[in-house]
């Protein structure tokens, strides 16, 4: 689910933490102890080689990926993607899998002229797993309008109308056959082929942005992805994803020749465990970490839509840059006040100044 999201202005300092704990602790909330377990996220920890997780190695990892990006890159996304199927099928491991990532753009639509409510680009990947491949696509919003909220019925039309034609537009260039339509004021998708799947995930208020296409035939798939990926003017960014094989194998795939690695994994670590994982992953990682979550409705007993709002407090961890430090998180399912008056709710909780502050859709 697509989540709004706000972060502090500047890093913590250890006081500055304890007095966020204290101010929590006095309305009846508390941020977890030192020695309390919890999943640290690895986000974006350049690497020059695969044996560099062993960095980590006294933590229980899951969801090891190394990213290898292909920066400014011009070539034939058929013979690039192809390839590293290729080596998937050569490589292959039970539970590995392989995906290639590409932006496209969509042209203006004659309909309604200029996007209002999202970007004129997307992103998509084709993967390899198991016996099956698929395709993916991700729209990208201007704005987070999350399920269950309510701020902006009065331009749902257009909204669904955009969402309606993103779709579509998209399956017209990939030939795929899904039917798009509403349902119930949301747009939705479902698939005319019997032995594909077809699953539609990051929702919000309008339907889903995102759907992946999968089927067994992985080559068909490489050709509908280079059709699409060839409406995004080069050089592009490409990623490929490789999660779940062991060293060798993916030594095996720097025959592909990227011109940066990136690591991302989730590890199992105490809190007070977090700073070192902070410095290991030096110059550039970033590190995410849940610390709490807890409902809106007893700190907004009056609030108009509180019922299903839910706030989860974190850290992000910056190893390098500008924005090097651990700062406070705070992630909410949907807003449970009026747009004005969120920014200063969330700072009178915590008592920092906070900015908002939404992922990027295509990490």
């Amino acid at each position: 689910m697509r989540e709004r999201r706000w972060e502090s202005q500047t890093a913590l300092t250890d006081r500055e933490w304890r007095v966020v704990g204290d101010r929590l602790a006095r309305l009846g909330l508390a941020l977890p102890q030192p020695s309390k377990e919890v999943i640290g996220y690895i986000e974006e920890w350049t690497v020059k080689t695969p044996d560099e997780i062993g960095r980590l190695a006294a933590w229980h990892l899951e969801d090891v990926t190394l990213i290898q990006i292909h920066e400014h890159w011009r070539g034939d996304f058929y013979l690039l993607a192809g390839g590293y199927q290729a080596l998937y099928r050569q490589l292959y491991a039970h539970g590995a899998y392989c995906s290639v990532s590409h932006p496209f753009l969509f042209e203006q639509s004659p309909a309604f002229g200029a996007w209002r409510h999202h970007q004129p680009s997307g992103f998509l990947w084709v993967g390899f797993r198991d016996t099956h491949a698929f395709i993916r696509v991700r729209l990208q919003t201007n704005d987070v309008v999350t399920p269950g909220e309510t701020r902006s019925d009065d331009q749902r039309e257009q909204w669904l109308e955009e969402r309606h034609w993103a779709f579509e537009a998209v399956i017209s260039v990939l030939e795929l056959p899904i039917d798009v339509a509403m349902k119930e004021g949301r747009v939705s998708l479902r698939t005319s082929h019997g032995e594909a799947a077809l699953l539609c995930s990051w929702p919000d208020a309008f339907g889903p942005c995102q759907f992946e296409y999968n089927i067994n035939d992985p080559l068909d798939l490489v050709v509908r992805a280079g059709r699409l990926a060839a409406t995004s003017p080069a050089p592009a960014q490409v990623r490929v994803y490789l999660t779940g094989f062991d060293r060798p194998a993916l030594a095996q795939f720097q025959t592909q020749t990227p011109s940066r690695l990136l690591y991302r994994c989730s590890a199992h670590c105490r809190v007070d465990e977090l700073p070192e994982l902070l410095r290991l992953i030096a110059p550039d990682g970033r590190l995410y970490a849940t610390l709490c979550e807890f409902q809106t409705t007893a700190l907004l007993p009056d609030a108009p839509e509180t019922d299903n709002a839910w706030v989860i407090l974190g850290m992000i961890g910056q190893s390098g840059g500008q924005q090097e430090g651990v700062r406070l998180e705070l992630r909410l399912n949907r807003a449970p006040l009026p747009e004005a008056r969120m920014a200063g709710w969330l700072e009178e909780l915590v008592g920092l100044p906070v900015v908002y502050a939404p992922l990027p859709a295509f990490p």
